[in-house]
């Protein structure tokens, strides 16, 4: 391994100094010089992921193989990853403490070690070995043969791994394994940046498939550098709260599935349990129709889901009249207002507007538009929607209502639990008839208001 050294890296301009300090010296910005490891002057020249010298080719003469997928043995997972875990690369999870990272990783291992009989390693730098054992023990889990290293050595954990011969590994977490190359402390920039790259060099040239946990801050994000999603594969976040019931994870980043996919599960007391049909789980179906209540037919990664959508349209009693959601965007529902009052002529200025999707699913597609504009007019008017009437399409500023992605999925979906109309964007309109179903095509969103 060659010799390394200590130099300090501005993260604006790029220039490197010896020694910290406050300013940089070529761009005078400050704050800017993060800790970094070099290589010295003398070490042997790079190779390639596959332990030989690389070389220019033509793109022509590379074969192009598909690489089977390890399966997790969660289905959910496998969707979320577009078919499983391939070989080599290297997956980033992360979400707020306690919401079941450790968990779900537990029980992909454990399910791979006893029915693949795959070599598997789970590298814990948080839990002690017994702790860990207890876990296993309460979710009930047959991992006799899982391997389990507690190490935070960046150089220790992938060697041991590589005696180990493991095709799958767990690093929990990324922010507390280090390297005594540098001097800073676990979980700082340059330690984070600097251990997630060696474990990407090891994933590919060994082929194994690497997945770390990664910490987040208060604002949702992974904590450390951005740069670390930009070195792994896929990121998937974990969303939900500790109190709900339901989990949800969604790819944020996959370079071998689709993006934006979602996987949901539901906390048990043997652990998380994937939710096979998650769209009757967010469907309420009220007694009787209630005013502010709409079911709306969203599309997350490659599959279509009914989730309902509320609003609350109160008299204020502030000057500035409040403007809540959760679930969606809040610069969006303050547009939609705008068109709301603009193109239909109804007026929110005296009333606080709250708007909620059930479930604590996060929509972030333009299908919800008309959706949550009819459950804010539903409440003004105090006039519930059909409970077997669906909606779905995006609203623009000149009220007009627009197309979204995969149209006759959403449809044939909502056919599917029953409901009897649907009111959609005119592009979305289906060819044919569908059985059992009255789907009324608007235009505009006076037009949708009338037949909603």
């Amino acid at each position: 391994m060659a010799k390394t050294k200590q130099h300090y890296q501005c993260q604006q301009c790029g220039a490197s100094h010896t020694k910290w300090a406050g300013q940089c010296g070529e761009c005078n910005e400050w704050n800017t010089l993060v800790e970094s490891v070099a290589a010295a002057v003398n070490a042997p020249q790079y190779k390639g992921f596959s332990g030989e010298h690389t070389s220019v080719r033509p793109l022509s003469t590379v074969v192009a193989e598909e690489v089977p997928r390890i399966s997790s043995g969660i289905k959910e997972l496998d969707r979320v990853l577009g078919g499983g875990t391939v070989p080599g690369s290297v997956v980033l999870i992360g979400g707020d403490p306690g919401i079941g990272k450790s968990t779900l990783l537990l029980q992909s291992l454990a399910s791979l070690t006893e029915n693949n009989g795959l070599n598997t390693l789970y590298v814990s730098g948080e839990e002690s070995a017994s702790q860990i054992a207890l876990r296993a023990e309460r979710l009930k889990l047959k991992a006799d043969e899982l391997r389990l290293l507690t190490e935070t050595d960046v150089d220790k954990i992938i060697a041991t791994a590589a005696s180990e011969q493991a095709k799958l590994m767990v690093v929990d977490s990324i922010q507390t394994v280090f390297t005594a190359d540098l001097q800073s402390a676990p979980g700082s920039v340059a330690q984070v940046r600097e251990c997630a790259q060696r474990l990407v060099r090891f994933a590919k040239s060994s082929n194994t498939a690497v997945y770390l946990v990664g910490h987040v801050t208060k604002d949702g994000a992974i904590a450390g550098p951005r740069v670390l999603e930009h070195m792994v594969d896929a990121v998937l976040y974990f969303e939900g709260d500790q109190a709900e019931r339901y989990r949800l994870v969604r790819a944020v980043k996959n370079r071998f599935g689709a993006v934006n996919e979602l996987g949901v599960f539901a906390m048990t007391d043997l652990g998380l349990r994937e939710v096979s049909n998650p769209s009757a789980i967010w469907l309420s179906r009220h007694e009787q129709p209630v005013p502010g209540s709409v079911i709306m037919v969203s599309r997350e990664g490659t599959r279509p889901l009914l989730v309902e959508v509320q609003a609350l349209a109160d008299e204020t009693v502030l000057n500035n009249p409040r403007r809540v959601t959760i679930g969606i965007e809040h610069n969006r529902l303050s547009m939609l207002l705008a068109v709301l009052n603009r193109h239909a002529g109804i007026s929110t200025a005296g009333c606080d507007v709250f708007a909620n999707i059930v479930g604590g699913v996060r929509i972030t597609e333009t299908g919800v538009d008309l959706p949550i504009l009819a459950a804010i007019v539903s409440s003004l008017r105090d006039k519930p929607v059909s409970r077997d009437t669906a909606i779905f399409g995006e609203v623009g500023l000149a009220g007009e209502i627009r197309p979204v992605q995969s149209g006759g999925e959403r449809l044939r979906e909502a056919a599917k639990h029953g409901f009897k109309r649907a009111i959609i964007p005119t592009a979305n309109a289906p060819k044919s008839p569908l059985q059992g179903m009255e789907v009324i095509p608007v235009s505009r969103l006076s037009e949708a208001l009338e037949n909603i």
